[in-house]
């Protein structure tokens, strides 16, 4: 059965809760949560990142989170919270839903980098 965008964002974004950027700083203050930016790479290039994140565009997560590719990062873990950020929230709940259907089970969107950083987030150049 075909499907559109707008209806694989709107089951995404039911399944992945989307966070505040105080919500995500409190997560990652243990330093456990996994920050992965899903953005292209001049993206990430021409304004930064979540200090801290790790970069996996969107095209290569599956391959990286997956413990069975030959391409996995060891970083992901099925067991560890992970929050995810791309432009303005969409890919990022796409490949939350992604790592869902993955077997990651403590997933959550922070929504847009532009938000991040306007809203006094800080940031790490490329």
């Amino acid at each position: 059965m075909a499907t559109s965008v707008k209806e694989m964002l709107a089951a995404a974004n039911g399944a992945v809760p989307r966070i505040s950027r105080e919500e995500a700083t409190a997560l990652m203050a243990d330093g456990k949560a996994l920050v992965v930016d899903v953005r292209d790479t001049p993206e990430v290039q021409a304004n930064g990142r979540v200090p801290g994140a790790v970069h996996v565009t969107r095209g290569m997560l599956e391959f990286r989170a997956d413990p069975e590719s030959p391409y996995h990062d060891p970083a992901f873990s099925r067991d560890r919270t992970v929050i995810l950020y791309c432009a303005s929230g969409g890919r990022s709940a796409l490949a939350g839903k992604t790592l869902q259907d993955l077997g990651y089970r403590d997933v959550r969107n922070l929504g847009g980098f532009k938000d991040w950083a306007e809203g006094g987030g800080p940031v790490e150049k490329a």
